[in-house]
């Protein structure tokens, strides 16, 4: 991956082959969903495995809605995890908690949702994750909105981009909102959970190729 150009974290991974074929194509971290409701719900088996799987470069990332710190860190001991993404409505103080630990942190805030980006002063968080907040589940839920909207936000905060991206609009969403990192998982999927590598490299290539000089941050 060209150091001039946004990370990459791929979300939603099932399969510890899927995880090792991402992380060979240049995905700088793996997100592992802990949420029941979601069709890329995976057990605690699963995620330790992938995350003893990756290279120590590669950060595996849990994915968590609403739940208390005891949970979340058992599944972060457990599986080994180096990251975890709050994407409910959690407190400024679990946040700093977790942060206590030497966890990367990342909140999710929404252009359209609640908790807002206008919250992200009240938080301490690593990074923020932010998309639109459209539809039934937490998360992206494949819908493309205005991503420009987030440019003065990454200003200020270390950005994640995320919602409704694809190979083919990848340039295009970079383009305009500048983030430091972007969250792919639908757009790249040929069934929930299960990844479609010719969709990741092609997803992968194209964030390498985006011409944009700004000094990104590292946040994986």
């Amino acid at each position: 991956m060209n150091n001039n150009c946004p990370q990459v974290k791929v979300c939603g991974l099932t399969r510890v082959e899927q995880a090792i074929a991402c992380a060979d194509l240049g995905a700088n971290a793996i997100g592992c969903v802990f949420f029941p409701k979601s069709p890329r719900h995976l057990s605690e088996i699963q995620a330790k495995e992938i995350s003893m799987a990756l290279p120590s470069e590669v950060k595996t990332v849990g994915v968590f809605v609403n739940e208390s710190f005891s949970n979340i860190m058992h599944k972060v001991e457990f599986c080994g995890l180096n990251a975890v993404q709050l994407h409910g409505r959690e407190s400024s103080e679990l946040v700093s908690r977790l942060k206590k630990e030497n966890l990367l942190v990342i909140k999710a805030l929404f252009a359209e949702g609640k908790p807002t980006v206008e919250e992200a002063k009240n938080y301490e968080a690593s990074a923020f994750l932010v998309e639109c907040g459209k539809g039934v589940l937490p998360g992206g839920n494949a819908i493309e909105w205005d991503w420009k909207k987030v440019k003065s936000f990454g200003c200020k905060y270390p950005l994640i981009l995320a919602g409704g991206l694809a190979p083919e609009n990848i340039s295009h969403a970079v383009s305009v909102s500048m983030p430091d990192a972007v969250d792919v998982s639908s757009g790249v999927e040929s069934a929930p959970g299960q990844k479609d590598l010719g969709k990741v490299k092609s997803f992968l290539k194209a964030i390498s190729m985006c011409e944009i000089k700004k000094n990104f941050r590292e946040i994986f």
